[in-house]
């Protein structure tokens, strides 16, 4: 894998974008960060971009001169189908295909647990389960692994899907304690994807070490990744101050009260 001179950070005003402005400052020579919205200036070996995703030809110039790519924009959370369509469909089309275009040679793509929520909490899941969406979000989420994929196995663009559970420096509630995932964890599996030199295209979950994780994340331990946190450290003070549960269907599924809203089936999927 040659060596990556410019990665370009989309929804780089995000938190985890944030984080990873300050951990891979240095590591890679030049870091192009962008978002909708403005940023801090550039530092040293920074580039400093305002792009709307929807804008194909804004995009196009985003990714020129990209070596690889970094994709967080988007919509982070639940929202109105046309907000979601916009964000995280229309936008993460025109990412790829402008990455296509450019020649980008490997993208990192923050997905999310959200694409495999209705998975129930007592069944350990790995990287080669169908996607069971627990939202609009989630669907949009799925749609960009298939579009990752497709983008693989069609133009030979390397994807690492990281399915990213709740990024923070600590877990805050008893959900998060199965799913969260440090920032230096993090980096360490944007590394991987920027640099491992045979993905085409793979699915990893973006979690921690956690004892509690509802994940086989083997796929991640072959690529070389070893998560340095566990959840388990914050798990006395998380559950003593954790309030009344959400619901049955929240509790029930992995996707917690993302499977909840506007739930309406009369008998829960198994």
């Amino acid at each position: 894998m040659p060596s990556m001179n410019r990665v370009l950070i989309t929804g780089a005003a995000g938190t985890i974008g944030r984080a990873l402005r300050e951990s891979l400052r240095g590591v890679y020579p030049i870091l192009r960060l962008s978002d909708r919205v403005p940023l801090t200036p550039a530092g040293a070996g920074e580039e400093v971009d305002q792009t709307d995703l929807t804008d194909m030809a804004a995009v196009e110039k985003m990714v020129a001169g990209a070596d690889g790519i970094v994709h967080l924009g988007g919509i982070s959370g639940e929202s109105d189908w046309q907000t979601i369509l916009a964000g995280n469909i229309v936008g993460t089309y025109n990412l790829f295909e402008a990455a296509r275009r450019a020649g980008v040679r490997r993208i990192v793509f923050a997905t999310s647990n959200h694409a495999v929520g209705f998975y129930p909490r007592t069944q350990r899941i790995d990287h080669r389960v169908v996607p069971r969406p627990d939202s609009r979000y989630g669907v949009s989420k799925a749609f960009g692994e298939a579009l990752a994929s497709l983008h693989a196995d069609k133009h030979g663009i390397g994807f690492l899907c990281t399915r990213i559970g709740n990024f923070g420096p600590r877990p805050i509630d008893k959900r998060r304690l199965s799913i969260w995932i440090s920032p230096r964890d993090y980096a360490q599996l944007v590394r991987i994807g920027l640099e491992h030199p045979d993905i085409r295209f793979e699915i990893v979950y973006g979690v921690s070490n956690n004892r509690r994780s509802w994940y086989d994340n083997t796929n991640a331990l072959r690529l070389g990744y070893r998560p340095q946190d566990d959840s388990e450290a914050y798990a006395a003070a998380v559950l003593a101050a954790e309030p009344a549960e959400a619901g049955p269907i929240a509790e029930r599924y992995q996707g917690g009260t993302f499977c909840a809203a506007e739930y309406t089936a009369k008998t829960p999927p198994e």
